[in-house]
């Protein structure tokens, strides 16, 4: 049943773990060339498990001691999963002590395998979902470490590495742009974020930033269901 489960997991998960190996890589190189030892990388991917967050933290490393300021920052930039988590109570129920690690794993891709794929009829649900859990950890697991270490021996100059990220999102920024007609919540978005780096400066507005979208989407669904509701 769980060899079955994982032949049959595994090929929605290698386009993920092209991803996930060139972008753990570029993560394990720039904390290597921030000074940090390999068993950083490896078991903050293990236990974080959040790539964007992982990359924030190793500046919040090297910054000041202020718990709250990260608390708030890695709620912001994670707080899509609230939502994610929302949509697989179904999918999640009765699932058994299996539960815990896929809420644990279930970042970005893991999500859009296990939301939209329906395995096999003869295949486990629950072992399936869990293994497209495993196997992407394990590809971020391997990329982060697997970088760090080859940072021991290759050096050049990695101006700009921590980049990628940032770089990541902002190719899905434009796919989004491209595949919708309602540019909105884009434009909101970048609204919001321009406003408060002009408030609050490049240092503080990452979370007022976020605070700041969270609300205008909230207005503005509440803002669509007056007008349905007066029509």
């Amino acid at each position: 049943m769980k060899k079955k489960a994982l032949r049959a997991a595994f090929p929605y998960t290698v386009p993920i773990c092209v991803g996930f190996l060139f972008l753990g890589i570029s993560y394990g190189f720039m904390m290597r060339s921030k000074g940090f030892s390999f068993v950083y990388p490896l078991f903050m991917s293990m236990f974080i498990f959040a790539g964007s967050m992982e990359f924030v933290t190793a500046n919040l490393l090297l910054s000041a001691y202020n718990p709250v300021y990260a608390f708030l920052l890695a709620l912001m930039v994670n707080a899509r999963h609230l939502f994610y988590g929302i949509s697989m109570l179904d999918k999640y129920k009765n699932t058994g002590w299996k539960k815990f690690y896929l809420i644990f794993g279930m970042c970005d891709e893991s999500f859009s395998v296990n939301f939209t794929v329906e395995p096999p009829k003869d295949v486990d649900r629950v072992w399936f979902m869990f293994f497209v859990n495993l196997l992407n950890q394990i590809y971020w697991v391997a990329g982060a470490t697997g970088g760090a270490l080859l940072g021991y021996m290759i050096h050049f100059d990695t101006t700009g590495i921590d980049f990628v990220m940032t770089a990541l999102f902002v190719v899905m920024l434009v796919n989004q742009w491209e595949e919708t007609t309602d540019h909105r919540p884009v434009l909101i978005g970048l609204g919001c974020t321009a406003i408060c780096l002009l408030i609050f400066g490049s240092s503080n507005f990452i979370v007022p930033a976020m605070i700041f979208i969270i609300a205008s989407f909230t207005f503005e669904r509440k803002w669509k269901e007056r007008e349905v509701e007066i029509r």
